[in-house]
């Protein structure tokens, strides 16, 4: 071609021209251009959207709850390994593990954001399937997912698909629960089966030989706090005890409160077939995770009255009354054992199951 003739150009040709992709993450699914607008319209925004999503701004512009209250904000982030496991997934774990947090300051769950790691190769049938169960779990919680964002990684540097969120929500005036809050005399409460969560994503990553119906507990326990709120004027700590489990979370409150615990190991939920899967690996259920249960301490003259209200939702049937709070020995969390003895139960040392939620 000679210096002076025109180079032919295609009329309305895009440089470079995006191939469809339709069946897996690429990374041209993060490179803020046409295919990344179209994966969140086409899945993201098309499956929850709502108002405030739908405006496609860079950030979500809400109007507070016209009540005398405070805001309460919480994050979070969540790389569970496998991503799909019988009672759950990553997603409806994201979207009930923000709730979660919310809740037990006492919070009423507004609103939630969500960032999703994409690894290239990721099946978007995969993807859709977690995003349908953020819906779900969204809408029985009583949320709104009102802004995310969406990145993708190379092959093999973020196994599969990463979620980070964060959650607002509105703590009405009058109400205070605070791990700092545990008095002495206080009773004890757990909402039902421990470690269920925990051992439903072990089984689930297979090689173990366990085969059971243990299925995760995850789910949104805003509904057990304001049952609580509803039947007890001193509702003191709320807590729902995650990675670390029981024992982890009750040493934190201790600390906190500079309190002693005591529990009774006769009274503490354990399924059979959890308790035999944790002998079997050498584990103690005080220990491993939960993701639907509900930790409270409040006054014991009121402790028949939140057993009753808990008792009455959906994932509270199983609450039992599990210890008491001493003023002695403080920072210090005990096990009243069923032969009579006492035992010291500390926090959690290292990481048990990692991946866990």
């Amino acid at each position: 071609m000679k210096r002076d003739e025109a180079i032919p150009v295609m009329e309305g040709a895009v440089c470079p021209v995006p191939l469809a992709h339709d069946v897996t993450v690429v990374m041209g699914h993060g490179s803020g251009g046409r295919m990344t607008h179209d994966l969140v319209q086409r899945r993201f925004q098309r499956v929850l959207g709502n108002p405030a999503l739908e405006q496609g701004d860079d950030a979500a512009v809400l109007r507070l709850p016209q009540a005398a209250g405070r805001l309460a904000i919480t994050t979070d982030a969540h790389i569970v390994a496998p991503l799909f496991f019988p009672g759950g997934d990553i997603g409806r774990l994201a979207v009930c593990g923000t709730v979660n947090d919310l809740a037990v300051m006492g919070a009423h769950p507004l609103w939630l954001t969500a960032s999703f790691i994409l690894e290239e190769g990721l099946p978007l049938a995969t993807l859709d399937r977690v995003i349908e169960s953020m819906r779900v779990a969204a809408e029985e919680a009583g949320v709104a997912i009102v802004a995310g964002d969406t990145k993708v990684a190379e092959r093999g540097k973020a196994d599969g698909l990463f979620i980070s969120t964060a959650g607002v929500g509105w703590v009405p005036e009058g109400r205070e629960a605070s791990g700092r809050l545990a008095r002495p005399g206080d009773a004890v409460l757990v909402s039902g089966p421990l470690g269920d969560h925990g051992i439903a994503v072990l089984e689930a990553r297979g090689g173990l030989g366990l085969a059971s119906d243990i299925v995760s507990d995850v789910a949104p326990i805003h509904g057990l706090v304001e049952a609580l709120f509803e039947a007890c004027r001193q509702v003191h700590v709320l807590r729902d005890p995650t990675r670390g489990g029981l024992a982890t979370t009750l040493n934190e409150i201790a600390r906190q409160s500079s309190v002693g615990i005591e529990l009774d190991e006769s009274a503490i939920p354990v399924r059979p077939a959890v308790q035999s899967a944790c002998e079997l690996l050498g584990m103690d259920p005080l220990y491993v995770a939960n993701e639907g249960r509900l930790v409270a301490i409040i006054a014991a003259a009121e402790a028949e009255a939140a057993l009753q209200a808990l008792r009455r939702t959906r994932y509270g049937e199983g609450a039992v009354r599990i210890g008491r709070v001493l003023a002695d020995p403080a920072g210090r969390v005990l096990m009243r054992t069923a032969i009579g003895g006492t035992r010291l139960v500390d926090m959690l040392a290292g990481e048990m199951l990692p991946r866990i939620c």
